[in-house]
């Protein structure tokens, strides 16, 4: 099997997932239908699906056939959820998404932001639901994802982030801090809690999270660099929105070109932190390679 074949294997088993462990809105089903409607609208869009994946390889890198999927969707919804607040009119009031209408303006404001809270509790509720006979990964995977997406880190990168927009003086330290924090955690964790569902070891999980902040901080500076370059077609969002509203961004702080090697160097660190793991790497390694000539 070729790289790119295992990939779309891995995003079809993610696809299939979450059809089957996000909350359904027929008629037929019990419960309130539009905001299964919106969550279901808002996490089958599409996209990379990377974190997902990072989970599923990580875990399969250890133990094949590892009971990876249902962490993979739970990552993958607490991402979805960042994106459609993200998306409201009071942080970034973007139009589109994955190529379609953002949430709040597929339905309105209220259902996006109910949809977005619905997403990351229930991202719990699988974790708990799924690996429950297993008390100590369980409690090891809902801690690790906790800390990733709480306002020490995902919220706390993005609190930031916004406080960022309009600054003139933004250091690069304060720059990576958002991007540590708002990116980064979470492909740490998809990480972390494949390797964790896999068996890994104290000293192999340090590796994979090493791995997840380097690739992190990677994706971010080549999601900048395409944001002012690409056009929003091409990207499935509005391009060139950062410069519009003034954020402070690697491309805009270091320039094109230099953000373009910094990529490479946080690629690079990620590839070694790849190979330090045991067993098989190279999907992993080619995933973090792809990742950074990526066109959106």
């Amino acid at each position: 099997m070729d790289f790119t074949t295992k990939l779309n294997a891995f995003v079809s088993e993610v696809e299939t997932a979450l059809d089957q462990l996000v909350p359904a809105y027929a008629g037929t089903q019990p419960g309130p239908v539009r905001i299964h409607e919106a969550m279901r609208y808002s996490v089958q869009a599409g996209g990379k699906r990377l974190r997902p994946v990072l989970t599923l390889s990580a875990a399969a890198l250890f133990r094949p056939h590892a009971p990876a999927l249902p962490a993979a969707v739970a990552i993958e919804c607490v991402h979805t959820y960042s994106l459609v607040h993200d998306d409201l009119p009071c942080m970034d009031n973007d139009d589109l998404r994955r190529g379609r209408p953002t949430a709040h303006r597929q339905f309105d404001e209220a259902t996006a932001l109910l949809a977005g809270d619905g997403l990351l509790t229930h991202a719990f509720l699988i974790l708990s639901t799924h690996y429950g006979a297993d008390p100590l990964l369980a409690t090891a995977l809902v801690r690790e994802l906790a800390d990733a997406a709480g306002s020490a880190r995902l919220i706390g990168g993005q609190m930031q982030d916004l406080l960022a927009e309009k600054k003139t003086d933004a250091t690069a330290a304060e720059l990576d801090f958002i991007h540590l924090n708002k990116t980064a955690a979470m492909l740490e964790a998809s990480l972390v809690m494949g390797g964790r569902i896999g068996g890994a070891d104290d000293s192999t999980l340090a590796h994979l999270r090493a791995a997840g902040r380097h690739l992190g901080l990677a994706f971010q500076i080549v999601d900048d660099v395409l944001d002012a370059t690409a056009d929003s077609k091409t990207l499935g969002k509005t391009a060139g929105k950062d410069a519009r509203s003034g954020k402070t961004t690697y491309a805009s702080l270091h320039g094109i070109d230099a953000a373009r090697r910094m990529a490479k160097e946080q690629t690079d660190a990620a590839l070694s932190a790849f190979n330090a793991l045991p067993g098989d790497t190279a999907f992993l390694l080619w995933l973090a390679e792809s990742m950074l000539s990526r066109a959106k």
